[in-house]
């Protein structure tokens, strides 16, 4: 963690109060750094300036950007001079490694890896759902894990209702939450098999096409669980505030591109009706309801894919609980989009808007 946060915080603050903010995206050319850069073009961000971070080899490659090209320069250390904001999206060793040097250059942090985001000094945010957290904010703000971003959103109208009680929570997740690499697996992994030909997995442990399998997090030998789960658990009780949260959670990695989906049986200490669940969602931000049992429509990941809001729906009791106080939801959001960068983005509007 930065030592420097306290002193430099004022001077971050008042720098970040112009109107137009000069902006730095740091892993620029990966699949999250792409999606952060269509989001500040299509959500026209007011920035004044835009500069394009990642390794060497990714040097003097050129993306697009409301009508230009861009030219993609090496991160250093000296690379935040003059940025007001800086997105990272590069991992967790980049992150600890650079977002120091941003922060004494005078930027807001917001980053997408899992560098800060437990570190009791670093806000976690999902805007939709905690965004006063941002106000106690000291130059770097978290971004959550894909399926807490994406899971809070949903259930975040119902806690405030009701506070939950107990969660248990299955995730089928993309390939798009292992980076373009496992994407590109996936599409090749799938045509190799489709022609009747072996293919050896070289991103992800397991055969991807066709196949599903334990989230690829390394795993907690002694528990059972897997590095993906642990951080949802602990993710999920910090940005809802609850800390005692009983949380169970399997996750799955399935063979789809993007948008991650998840079934969710939510407990709480009265009982609930699936339309008193409707009714909570009619009006929340960053939600829409597939939820149309006439004609088995519910969430999918290809209707998700690309879209900004969250899909919720299958909303029913519960069976396995006779006192009526359990909900079953289904969920699926864009892992590369509200579990990503536009997360990312939406922060950056609500610092701007303070």
């Amino acid at each position: 963690m930065p030592t420097n946060l306290e002193d430099t915080a004022s001077t971050i603050s008042r720098r970040f109060h112009t109107p137009t903010p000069a902006v730095a995206i740091v892993g620029a050319t990966g699949a999250v750094g792409v999606e952060l850069l269509q989001c500040l073009e299509r959500r026209n961000f007011p920035l004044s300036r835009l500069r394009l971070l990642a390794s060497a080899r990714s040097a003097g490659k050129t993306l697009p950007f409301a009508g230009q090209e861009i030219a993609v320069e090496e991160l250093s250390e000296a690379s935040f001079e003059g940025i007001d904001l800086a997105l990272f999206s590069a991992g967790s060793g980049i992150s600890k490694h650079y977002a120091d040097a941003a922060v004494r250059a005078g930027a807001i942090v917001v980053d997408n890896s899992s560098a800060f985001r437990m570190h009791p000094e670093v806000p976690l945010v999902v805007p939709e759902v905690n965004d006063a957290a941002l106000a106690s904010h000291r130059g770097i703000i978290a971004n959550p894990n894909c399926v807490a971003a994406i899971a809070t959103v949903a259930l975040a109208p119902l806690h405030r209702a009701d506070p939950i009680r107990r969660l248990n929570i299955a995730t089928y997740q993309a390939a798009s939450g292992a980076g373009a690499a496992a994407m590109e697996e996936l599409r090749e992994s799938t045509a190799a098999y489709l022609r009747g030909e072996s293919y050896q997995p070289r991103v992800l442990p397991h055969p991807y096409a066709f196949n599903l399998f334990s989230h690829n997090a390394d795993m907690d030998i002694e528990s059972g669980y897997n590095g993906e789960e642990l951080k949802v658990i602990a993710e999920v009780r910090r940005i809802l505030g609850a800390d005692e949260l009983p949380v169970g959670i399997t996750c799955i990695r399935v063979p789809v591109l993007r948008a991650h989906g998840m079934a969710m049986t939510v407990t709480f200490d009265e009982a609930i009706t699936p339309e008193e669940v409707r009714r909570l969602y009619a009006d929340a931000p960053g939600l829409r309801l597939v939820d149309d049992r006439a004609a088995n429509h519910f969430p999918m990941p290809s209707e998700a894919s690309g879209q900004e809001d969250v899909l919720v729906g299958r909303i029913r009791k519960d069976f396995g609980d006779p006192t009526g106080c359990s909900i079953a939801l289904f969920v699926v959001g864009d892992q590369l989009l509200k579990g990503a960068a536009l997360n990312a983005v939406q922060i950056a509007e609500q610092l701007l808007a303070r």
